[in-house]
C-alpha cells in the first residue's frame, strides 16, 4: 500500500508552492524524495492527484532535468509502466528555488526604491 504524504510533507509542498512551484509538481517532488522511485500509479495515489496531473507534472520535471524515467517491463499485454526518479535531492531543490526565490526579492526591492525615489517619496 502506498503511503500518502504526512502532514509535514504536505506542509513542505504549500511553501514549495508558495516559493513558485506548481503544486503538482511540488507534490510529485515531495513524494519521489520520500519514496526513491515510484510508478505513476504510485505517485497518484500517494500525491492525491489524477493521471493527467501527474503526466504534467512529470513533463516539466523532465525538461527541468529533475527526473529521470525508466521503463519496466510487465507481464503480459499492455503499455510498459514508467518508473520516476529524482535526478536531484531535495535539498538542492529547494536551494535553488531558495536563492530563485530572494533574488526575485531583492529585484522587487530595489524596483520599489526606484519607484519611491522617482516619484519623491
Amino acid at each position: 500500500m502506498v503511503e500518502e504524504l504526512t502532514e509535514k510533507e504536505e506542509k513542505i509542498v504549500k511553501l514549495l508552492s508558495e516559493a513558485g512551484l506548481n503544486r503538482n509538481i511540488a507534490k510529485v517532488v515531495v513524494f519521489l524524495s520520500k519514496t526513491g522511485e515510484a510508478i505513476s500509479r504510485d505517485i497518484e495515489r500517494a500525491a492525491n492527484l489524477r493521471q493527467p496531473e501527474v503526466s504534467l507534472a512529470m513533463k516539466e520535471l523532465k525538461e527541468w532535468g529533475w527526473i529521470k524515467e525508466r521503463e519496466l517491463k510487465k507481464k503480459g499485454k499492455g503499455r510498459p509502466l514508467k518508473s520516476y526518479k529524482l535526478t536531484y535531492d531535495i535539498k538542492d531543490i529547494v536551494s535553488e528555488l531558495v536563492k530563485k526565490k530572494r533574488e526575485e526579492i531583492k529585484k522587487a526591492e530595489k524596483d520599489l526604491e526606484e519607484l519611491e525615489k522617482l516619484v519623491g517619496l
